[in-house]
């Protein structure tokens, strides 16, 4: 019988009432991402293990492997624990994929069942192999074919192949944050690393208008319906601000340099209202040490300032290669990004703002009415499985 075979990593580590917690959690995720996709499906819940049965077994492993709190995912047959049987499965394996002159590694382990140890049983299973298929050799340290055998308590199981997930904790498990959304590369990685930790997110894309570059409002609607496929199942809010009236104001009433400080504590607060308005736990940014002028240390102390609730910043300490490869993985980086630009950037913007300066700026902007006509320029959308939808 072919089953989904479902490893979740430190969900492992928790206290037992903590555990189970976050595998309920973590079987919602499931359920919704398979039903998502009409896909019918039954659950076993082992110690470390949860099996996962259907009509679609390669789709199930497919869309199990975008949850977070999976680490991986396997299509393993289950078989009995019998060592006779579990060769049988590993032979079939083999024959479909080794070829003479090739090399292969068993990978046993065995858990709850007496009798030979791993490397027995690896052992055993491996002799059997060759006998089936002449002229292959086994090497454990780089083969060409690997194949897999756990003998369980709860049965035996035999698989060629492990789909990384993102691992992690189970979405929903740390509660609700709101993400500052923009069309660069950072935001949507930062977004995805705190989902990825277990918290709700939520987007806020602050759009510039006639000052901001003709792709800036797509490319957020893009990241944010990508980051939609990594909880499926599950809509994802995004609240977007029409901002022009803000940029008009801070073009033409303050000096040029103090704009980035100042555009940055104006989303930092109307970001602050909505997670207070809504309940949420943070606020969540992009920002990364000194990668722009507004993201030096000492204009970051100035940013977060203007905020009363805390700030997650995930990429605080990150390079940026580091950044575009997990843009690359899940799906947000874009090779020609097209007009991302802001007309209102200076061309000397200060890195070093002091909050007394920039207090007097943000008087003569009449800040506190900006902040507050923000509702008035605010509009909901929502995405489901990458595409937007009614909120």
């Amino acid at each position: 019988m072919q089953v989904v075979l479902i490893r979740y990593g430190e969900l492992f580590l928790k206290s037992e009432p903590v555990k189970r917690h976050f595998i309920k959690i973590l079987l919602r995720n499931l359920a919704k991402a398979l039903d998502s996709k009409g896909l019918s499906h039954r659950f076993d819940v082992y110690r470390g293990r949860i099996l996962v049965y259907g009509q679609d077994i390669p789709a199930i492993a497919e869309n199990a492997r975008r949850v977070f709190g999976v680490v991986d995912v396997s299509v393993s047959e289950k078989t009995g624990i019998d060592l006779d049987e579990m060769a049988d499965a590993a032979c079939s394996l083999a024959r479909n994929s080794l070829k003479p002159g090739m090399s292969f590694a068993i990978r046993a382990k065995r858990q709850g069942v007496e009798g030979m140890t791993s490397q027995e049983l690896g052992a055993e299973i491996g002799a059997a192999v060759i006998g089936t298929v002449p002229g292959v050799c086994v090497d454990l340290t780089n083969p060409q074919y690997e194949i897999f055998v756990e003998r369980r308590d709860f049965g035996g199981f035999v698989y060629d192949s492990r789909l990384t997930a993102p691992g992690g904790l189970p979405w929903g498990t740390q509660g609700k944050v709101l993400s500052l959304l923009s069309a660069g590369i950072d935001s949507p990685v930062a977004s995805w690393l705190m989902m990825k930790r277990g918290c709700e997110v939520a987007h806020l894309h602050v759009d510039g208008g006639s000052f901001a570059g003709r792709d800036v409002f797509d490319a957020a609607l893009r990241h944010h319906c990508t980051l939609s496929t990594w909880i499926p199942g599950f809509l994802q809010d995004l609240w977007v601000l029409d901002a022009e009236y803000f940029y008009e104001a801070l073009t033409s009433r303050v000096k040029p340099r103090y704009r980035c400080v100042l555009c940055k504590r104006f989303m930092i607060r109307v970001g602050t209202a909505i997670v207070r308005e809504k309940g949420m736990a943070a606020l969540l940014t992009g920002d990364n040490l000194g990668q722009v002028a507004s993201q030096t240390l000492a204009n970051l102390v100035t940013v977060s300032e203007a905020a009363n609730v805390m700030i997650l910043r995930p990429l605080i300490a990150y390079d940026k290669e580091e950044a575009v490869s997990i843009a690359r993985k899940i799906g947000t980086f874009e090779q020609k990004q097209g007009d991302l630009g802001c007309n209102a950037v200076p061309k000397m913007p200060a890195t070093s703002a002091a909050l007394e300066e920039i207090r007097k700026c943000e008087e003569k902007l009449c800040m506190d009415s900006l902040v507050k006509e923000a509702v008035f320029h605010l509009h909901s959308y929502a995405a489901l499985n990458g595409e937007l939808v009614e909120p």
